[in-house]
């Protein structure tokens, strides 16, 4: 499904990736760990497309389509998905019409009918029931007074009504509380299926407790530099981060 190759990106002239590979295949949960500053965010970013990331050698390819050719609404339209590490706030954009409106501007790069009113806010239900979220919060701005929780359980909710084939999830642990945790951990176990995959950023194993991945990766300096199981991500909420400097 996904084939990252020899990836290097620079930033400013400063480069930030130094040759990552990955391959993802469809049905795997992927997790990539590693200390602030390793290039983990970048990827996620690169990936979709942020502008003002120049990549200078290497290619990423999404179901055999060269990813660095296509715009990020293309890319979102071929399958690819990505829930912030800080979801932003739109004041003014409840969350229904935000999603009416992601669903069929990806329905329509597939040359797909619109989903009408009725049929949008029945599928929106049925997904809200996933989430735990209430009528309230989805009538509300887009993440506008929030909390942390309520952001990553949206976009979770997100996730669940454009049905991507690849997630790229940047730490959607981070912030939730316990209770939160359970609720997004079991939409993710749940949305997991033989045809789609993931990817999730994370810096604590607690996430890993809930949504077992079938590989972990360590990121340092800009590259994978390890790949293993579960029993790697316990290593390193064990020892931190100070051991990996030697695989280097």
């Amino acid at each position: 499904m996904l084939t990252i190759a020899n990836l290097h990106v620079n930033i400013e002239g400063k480069k930030v990736l130094n040759g990552v590979n990955l391959q993802v295949s469809a049905g795997q949960i992927h997790a990539i760990m590693g200390p602030n500053g390793a290039g983990k965010s970048t990827l996620a970013a690169v990936l979709a497309g942020k502008a003002g990331y120049e990549v200078t050698q290497g290619s990423i390819l999404l179901h055999g389509q060269d990813l660095l050719q296509l715009t990020p609404e293309a890319r979102a339209a071929l399958g690819l998905f990505l829930a912030f590490q800080y979801p932003v706030e739109i004041p003014g954009v409840t969350t229904t019409n935000f999603l009416k409106t992601a669903i069929n501007q990806i329905r329509k790069q597939n040359a797909l009918p619109p989903l009408d009113a009725v049929a949008f806010l029945e599928l929106l239900k049925e997904k809200r029931k996933l989430l735990r979220m209430d009528d309230t919060l989805v009538q509300r701005s887009l993440n506008e007074g929030f909390s942390g929780g309520e952001k990553k359980r949206n976009e979770m909710l997100q996730m669940a009504l454009l049905a991507p084939s690849l997630a790229i999830l940047d730490e959607t642990d981070s912030g939730l509380d316990i209770d939160a945790l359970t609720i997004v951990s079991e939409a993710i176990n749940q949305l997991r299926s033989p045809t789609n995959a993931m990817v999730l950023i994370t810096h604590y194993q607690r996430l890993l407790d809930h949504v077992v991945p079938d590989f972990v990766h360590i990121f340092y300096d800009g590259t994978i530099i390890q790949s293993g199981d579960c029993t790697l991500a316990k290593r390193l909420e064990k020892e931190g981060y100070s051991w990996i400097a030697q695989l280097t």
